[in-house]
């Protein structure tokens, strides 16, 4: 199944591209997503896991698990700073 990812700020610019397509399997979870992320986009290590991860606009809670389904969203915030 396909699952579309945003990325936003920060992650935008270390993964080089506002959004990507990835393949996974059926009823992978978000938790499965990260690794997944992390190898296709080994740059946003530099976040060092500081970013929330939304699910079809809807944050996620920190530890938060979801299954995925075909053509959900999610989208890679870093923290923002403000001033």
């Amino acid at each position: 199944m396909d699952v579309r990812v945003l990325f936003f700020a920060r992650s935008r610019e270390l993964a080089g591209t506002s959004e990507a397509t990835l393949a996974l399997e059926a009823g992978s979870t978000t938790a499965a997503l990260l690794p997944r992320l992390m190898e296709q986009y080994p740059w946003l290590a530099e976040l060092g896991g500081s970013f929330v991860l939304s699910l079809n606009q809807e944050y996620l809670a920190p530890g938060e698990e979801q299954v995925l389904k075909a053509g959900d969203e999610v989208a890679v915030i870093p923290p923002i700073s403000g001033g």
